[in-house]
């Protein structure tokens, strides 16, 4: 069994780890950092200290809805989440996390659009 990096545990919620393919289990927000734990296989877990922390995006659709969020560490790059309320769990991130380092990730029409200017750029600037 794994020993858990928070000595108090403010929120539990059901959620999933999105890679290839979602793996299912619980995430757990406490005082020393963020938990997901998988169901089935005990020795699949993810501990992230918030001082490891570098920002958390937020993928909003329609200026409403958040459909996951990922975080970004200092060092081993980004963890994609989704929960069952994500809200919640990015105000329970939000009471050990600066409000600046919570963001929101850019659409499918805002990635578009910079590339579109990336290319128009490098066609005219020779």
């Amino acid at each position: 069994m794994v020993q858990s990096l928070n000595s108090k545990v403010d929120l539990v919620e059901k959620g999933e780890f999105l890679t290839g393919l979602p793996t299912y289990g619980k995430i757990l927000i406490g005082d020393k950092g963020f938990e997901y734990y998988n169901e089935k296989n005990v020795n699949d877990f993810i501990q992230i200290p918030w001082d490891q922390v570098d920002h958390v995006a937020a993928s909003v659709l329609f200026n409403k809805t958040i459909s996951r969020f990922a975080i970004f560490t200092k060092h081993n790059g980004a963890f994609t989440f989704s929960s069952r309320d994500n809200k919640k769990v990015l105000r329970a991130v939000n009471k050990y996390i600066e409000s600046e380092k919570l963001v929101r990730s850019l659409s499918f029409f805002d990635v578009f659009k910079l590339g579109f200017k990336s290319i128009f750029r490098k066609i005219f600037r020779k």
